[in-house]
């Protein structure tokens, strides 16, 4: 099933430091992510692939609905249990905007938090399955990193550029998507501070 549908939003952008703390715990990070990428679920369609029971989903899922992140799916019922699906494609937030109060920044540190344990949770089973993925896959998968000099201008402009190229390629392959011959590809995008700069004398 496709998770996008006709009346999804592109961006939630969070404000409120409580929204972004609502959507901070880890269980509720992953099943908001899970309804974006496969779609409509109930909450034990959730529970199988969480490892949580029915009720522990179908509260965390009442929680995401109450922040505006999920919202009934208008589509048939499965028998009586509610059905969900995610209101938007993507969260963001300011970190210069959330970061004038405490409140504020515990929530932007959580998320980060959420962001690394997503990045460490698809790493291990691209390490774990990469044998399976096949050559084609297996050459075109992968990380990489590098040490450059950037201004924070320079940063930003960086990544608006990055997430406009995704944005074509994902265009360009929507007929390739059509014959089967695309996957579900995590990408994670981070600029931070080079750790080894001062033991390198720079």
């Amino acid at each position: 099933m496709h998770a996008y549908h006709a009346g999804m939003e592109e961006i939630y952008h969070v404000t409120d430091p409580r929204t972004l703390k609502a959507v901070s715990h880890p269980l509720r990070v992953r099943m908001l992510g899970l309804l974006r990428a496969e779609g409509p679920a109930t909450a034990s369609e959730l529970g199988r692939l969480v490892g949580e029971s029915s009720g522990a989903t179908s509260y965390h899922l009442r929680e995401l609905a109450k922040y505006g992140f999920i919202e009934d799916d208008p589509g048939p019922r499965v028998g009586r249990e509610r059905r969900w699906r995610a209101v938007h494609r993507y969260t963001s937030w300011s970190v210069a905007e959330l970061g004038e109060t405490p409140e504020g920044r515990a929530a932007v540190r959580a998320m980060r938090g959420r962001q690394l344990e997503g990045l460490v949770r698809d790493f291990e089973v691209w390490r774990e399955g990469v044998e399976e993925a096949g050559a084609l896959w297996d050459e075109a998968l992968g990380m990489s990193d590098s040490v450059v000099e950037l201004s924070a201008e320079g940063v930003r402009r960086l990544g608006e550029r990055l997430w406009e190229v995704l944005g074509e390629v994902i265009a360009e392959d929507v007929e390739k998507k059509a014959r089967g011959e695309t996957k579900q590809v995590g990408v994670y995008l981070a600029f931070l501070p080079y750790s080894g700069a001062e033991g390198e004398g720079r």
